[in-house]
């Protein structure tokens, strides 16, 4: 007879921990289906578990989602957000901040601008990203692969994915900037689309803070279905791997959707490819670090509340950054930060 359970969860964020969560319950034996809720924090799961009681049940999904950085529980009211994150979270984002403001007084740190983002730009955006939703997002994929391909001891999985990432963005960031350029986006739109960036980024960095609940229903996000077929090419033996990294492209990371929009306003093949390689390359040493196993990326995982939060604080505040460099580009606002 199949059994019907609820169970709340900690760990989400965005809707590609839905995938996650839903793809690791669902390589369980016994799990007929498995339905995540982000704006809810709850799991639905059907499934024939013999005499197993509901702990039981949730002591065995605990042990797949875990190594991922989601948890568990029985009852609502033992979900709390962690408020002692924000003790290390809250001066860690004002220093970077204030290191960030430093430099642009310097004229060395003008990493954000209305108009365009340089490469080494983009390479450090990979790097903030890799560190809270990438880590969160592709991180998944990366320790279902390491999982899948254990028992074999082999690495060559991990070069393929991490070669079909770079190789995917850079075709497929191309692919956006000549498409750019056959729109011929002017100033304007520029202007407008990096609001419209910022705006993501806000909604990021709301859901990365996780107090606001109804943030999570504000996330722009590809077609479920994608998802779903990436994360199902993890057992395609050989171009699995490969596959898969390129198609990390349309996963729901509002840092690869930004990036997205911005390889866009290139209007040029080249750029576009240079400016989402860049990127991808930025992501590669955390990623690199949780698919060899190391202890550095334990560490990351272990310490993720303050990291997301940290991060969640920093965006939000290049976001707005943004919004009024873009206004000020447009003439609606006197500039507010001249260096």
């Amino acid at each position: 007879m199949e059994q019907h359970y609820i169970f709340p969860v900690i760990g989400m964020h965005c809707s590609a921990c839905v995938l996650l969560t839903e793809s690791q319950l669902g390589d369980i034996a016994g799990v007929n289906r498995v339905k995540a809720n982000l704006a809810k924090n709850e799991i639905e799961v059907w499934g024939v578990f013999d005499n197993l009681s509901k702990n039981e049940i949730k002591n065995i999904f605990n042990e797949a989602l875990e190594p991922h950085g989601y948890s568990l529980n029985e009852t609502k009211e033992s979900i709390k957000n962690n408020a002692s994150d924000f003790q290390w979270a809250v001066p860690a984002a004002v220093i970077a901040i204030a290191a960030f403001l430093g430099l642009q007084k310097l004229g060395v740190g003008n990493l954000i601008t209305t108009s365009s983002v340089s490469f080494g730009t983009a390479f450090i955006i990979g790097l903030v990203a890799s560190i809270s939703t990438c880590m969160a997002v592709v991180g998944g994929l990366v320790l279902s692969l390491s999982a899948t391909y254990a028992k074999q001891k082999k690495n060559l999985p991990h070069y393929l994915f991490h070669g079909g990432r770079l190789i995917g963005f850079f075709l497929l960031g191309g692919a956006l900037g000549a498409l750019g350029g056959s729109l011929q986006i002017n100033a304007l739109g520029t202007s407008v689309l990096s609001i419209i960036v910022a705006l993501i980024m806000i909604i990021l960095g709301l859901n990365l803070l996780e107090i606001f609940p109804w943030a999570k229903r504000l996330q722009i996000t590809s077609p479920r279905i994608f998802g779903k077929q990436i994360f199902k090419l993890k057992s395609v033996n050989t171009v699995g791997p490969l596959l898969i990294g390129a198609a990390t492209f349309f996963l729901p990371c509002g840092f690869t959707q930004s990036m997205q929009l911005y390889a866009l306003t290139t209007n040029n093949f080249w750029t576009g490819a240079g400016l989402m390689f860049t990127f991808a390359l930025g992501t590669l040493p955390v990623l690199g670090l949780l698919s060899f196993g190391s202890s550095a990326a334990e560490r990351l995982r272990r310490h993720s509340g303050v990291i997301f939060k940290t991060m969640g604080l920093i965006i939000m505040f290049f976001a707005l950054f943004n919004i009024i460099n873009s206004l000020a580009a447009l003439g609606l606002i006197n500039p507010v930060f001249s260096f």
